[in-house]
């Protein structure tokens, strides 16, 4: 059984059928990367899946269980961690704060405080920043305090948005060295990014979307020698 499960989702924006009949699985321990161009639907299955935005027909199934109507708190509850395309870290809030807001589910300061030091693990940088607001750090430090607040609640799977967008080369490798450590010690990881070089490099498989549709899924290392997926994404 597939810890994530998307059957034949459709979702609308208004009148725009932005995904049309999508499947995709994530099983445990993978990493999985969604590719393709702006506009593609990539973003758009990633609010599905988490409920911001709801699919008009079809189902989310995680861990066998549908939670394709819930709420996204509920969702978030549930195991899965989104971490949105841009950041989105609270600017007027220091970096515990941030964390902090991170756990809103979690009520003992005792796995609060042990969160804070697991992301502070993975990310020192932060733990030098801790009373820092996250408005004023740089891009690099912010996209590693979003992955940290995602991590807060230990979720089942990590859904990251375009974690490269907007870094300097050097910073993207880290968060991809991120990526890769993380799922090393078992966490379950989805990644749409746009950098498919990248994410198909971390990836164990991956899935071309276009204009809402799966065109072409494979293992990563299949796909990125695939002369059509390096015409399209990869020059």
């Amino acid at each position: 059984m597939a810890l994530l499960e998307l059957q034949e989702v459709h979702t609308y924006y208004g009148g725009i059928h932005a995904l049309k009949g999508l499947s995709i699985t994530v099983n445990q321990g993978e990493v999985v990367t969604l590719i393709g161009s702006n506009g593609a639907g990539k973003s758009t299955t990633l609010k599905t899946i988490c409920g911001q935005t709801r699919a008009k027909q079809g189902k989310v199934l995680f861990n066998g269980k549908d939670i394709t109507q819930l709420r996204t708190h509920d969702i978030a509850k549930a195991g899965i961690a989104h971490v949105p395309e841009g950041r989105r870290i609270f600017p007027k809030l220091t970096v515990r704060e941030n964390l902090e807001m991170g756990a809103f589910g979690v009520s003992d300061k005792k796995v609060i405080e042990e969160g804070i030091e697991r992301a502070f693990a993975y990310f020192p940088r932060l733990k030098e920043r801790i009373d820092q607001k996250g408005g004023t750090m740089s891009g690099g430090e912010q996209q590693m305090l979003a992955i940290a607040r995602g991590l807060m609640m230990k979720p089942q799977i990590l859904m990251l948005d375009e974690p490269s967008m907007g870094l300097a080369p050097i910073l993207v490798e880290q968060i991809f060295d991120i990526v890769t450590e993380l799922n090393k010690e078992g966490m379950t990881i989805l990644l749409v990014e746009q950098n498919a070089n990248q994410a198909l490099s971390v990836a164990h498989r991956g899935y071309v979307i276009q204009t809402g549709e799966i065109i072409m899924k494979d293992d990563a290392d299949i796909l990125l020698a695939n002369p059509q997926v390096r015409e399209a994404y990869l020059a």
